[in-house]
């Protein structure tokens, strides 16, 4: 013989259902109320804001610092503009120096010397710069007030080595035509030859077949 219950098995498992919920929140009630008394979620509250505190100031630590790393490059941008400026200006300056200096030294060369007579060369400059060039310069001068128009031809020669043999040169276009009264002052460039070595410069003036004036340097 079987005792079955009156009861019917949905019923059952409601009421262990029921059972077991009360028996879980008497438990988590338990818990909360332990860790009230032990202190552990209010010690957990400090630390929390004790944290949240310490994020605070490294943030505005961060901030203040990015404020000056930003504030050091503006002022390392602004000292590097100003030298860059300041250094052009050294430059300009340079070669306006230079330039009063060869306007100083052209106008000495026009200034006549005593018993001075007919054309005379003043200032012969020559530089054999990179690449094989030669830049040249010549003053041509009548040093007597109000002398007569000087009419002739300047010509300009150099000498020197040509892979290690002697080597002279005249300029590729030939003589120039001369026309002045009182002073002239002509200029050029002239491409050297491969290996040359430039050793010295001449000028001469000629008017006709007469020589007038003649000067050379040596580099």
């Amino acid at each position: 013989m079987a005792v079955r219950s009156a009861m019917p098995w949905p019923l059952r498992w409601a009421g262990a259902a029921i059972v077991l919920g009360f028996c879980a929140a008497i438990a988590l009630w338990a818990f909360e109320f332990g860790k009230d008394i032990a202190g552990l979620d209010s010690g957990a509250k400090e630390e929390l804001l004790r944290l949240r505190s310490d994020i605070a100031k490294m943030r505005e630590e961060r901030d203040k610092a990015q404020s000056i790393f930003n504030t050091s490059a503006s002022l390392i941008t602004a000292e590097k503009t100003a030298q860059e400026r300041l250094a052009a200006q050294i430059k300009t300056l340079e070669a306006e120096n230079r330039a009063l200096r060869d306007d100083l030294g052209f106008f000495e060369k026009l200034i006549p010397t005593a018993g001075a007579q007919g054309v005379a060369i003043r200032g012969l400059q020559a530089e054999v710069l990179e690449g094989s060039q030669l830049k040249w310069q010549i003053l041509v001068i009548q040093p007597t007030k109000n002398a007569p128009e000087f009419r002739g031809k300047l010509e300009v020669s150099m000498g020197g080595t040509l892979d290690g043999k002697p080597w002279m040169m005249e300029l590729p276009g030939g003589a120039h035509a001369l026309s002045f009264r009182q002073y002239r002052r002509v200029e050029g460039m002239v491409d050297l030859p491969p290996n040359a070595v430039v050793k010295n410069v001449s000028a001469k003036v000629v008017e006709g077949t007469a020589t007038r004036a003649v000067q050379s340097i040596k580099l």
